[in-house]
């Protein structure tokens, strides 16, 4: 798990409070998405998380920074569709202040580079692959780590069922030929990095490695131009590549995306507002888009700032 004291030093906030807050949220989040007609109330919400509405109450701002009032706004439709507000520009704007080297890519500060063709076509083959799963403010996550940085971070989907080894086969799958270390002392670093500290241009980025075609890289470095609080949709991407009828091409690259959270694949949906896709469970993209709501609404103050 991440390491809790690391995480406590730059937060008050353990990863165990973390993870164990999430859990939580996701069965709101699944209340919420079933009763949602209803319009429940904060004692209605309590009740089926087996709380009282003021430690409802409390759980939402501590997770968040949001009520859950505010939260159910947050993963309304309506707030969704506003997310994409001029998202075109989005992508231009990030074009035109020349993003694309790397640097403050978006609210956390990372830096990056693509494996070549030839790695890529390779499948891993002749490459060490560190993993370990860690605590996160999203559940169990798994990060995967080669010498030149960061290659993975997955989710573990309880929604559909799954644990570890269903989250870690499903990375593995995508490069085949590596050699993959069980190393969660290696790994802890980037999860301290990412899910530990506020993002900060006084440190050293978190160093990327994107593995994959040439056309999914293309569309991950876009992903990276989203900023926290905004989306795109799937055709805004095709056109900000020139290839404007490539939108069912780019849904694919974003669902293949294997740098979750970091490279923000939840932060696209379709052209009407509603979510589209995520590989890791609709649940936790509601859940991203709040979590994310609450930062941007406290400045960036929420619970791991």
């Amino acid at each position: 798990m991440l390491h809790d004291a690391a995480v406590r030093q730059h937060t008050g906030y353990s990863g165990a409070e973390m993870s164990s807050d999430y859990q939580l949220v996701r069965h709101a989040i699944g209340y919420l998405t079933e009763h949602w007609t209803a319009h429940p109330s904060l004692d209605e919400l309590a009740g089926a998380l087996g709380l009282s509405p003021t430690h409802c109450q409390k759980l939402f701002k501590r997770w968040c920074g949001l009520s859950p009032k505010e939260f159910v706004q947050a993963i309304a439709l309506d707030h969704a569709r506003s997310l994409l507000d001029d998202a075109a520009s989005v992508l231009e704007t990030a074009h035109e202040v020349g993003l694309s080297g790397g640097g403050r890519l978006h609210d956390l500060f990372v830096t990056y580079e693509a494996m070549s063709p030839g790695e890529y076509k390779r499948r891993g083959e002749g490459l060490d692959i560190s993993y370990g799963f860690h605590a996160s403010p999203f559940g169990d996550a798994l990060l995967m780590a080669t010498p030149r940085g960061l290659c993975g971070l997955a989710f573990v989907n309880e929604d559909a069922g799954e644990g570890r080894e269903e989250a870690l086969a499903d990375m593995t799958l995508r490069w085949p030929k590596a050699n993959f270390i069980e190393a969660p002392a290696s790994t802890a670093r980037h999860a301290t990095e990412i899910f530990g500290q506020q993002a900060s241009s006084k440190r050293a980025p978190t160093r990327l490695v994107l593995i994959g075609s040439d056309f999914e890289v293309r569309v991950w470095q876009t992903l990276l131009r989203i900023p926290m609080g905004r989306a795109v949709s799937y055709q805004h991407i095709a056109k900000h590549l020139g290839q404007p009828t490539a939108s069912r091409a780019v849904g694919s690259a974003v669902g293949r995306n294997p740098i979750s959270f970091v490279v923000p694949c939840h932060r696209v949906l379709r052209g009407d507002g509603t979510l589209g896709g995520y590989h890791w469970g609709l649940t936790r993209k509601r859940a991203l888009i709040g979590w994310e709501t609450g930062r941007v609404a406290g400045g960036g103050s929420a619970a791991l700032s």
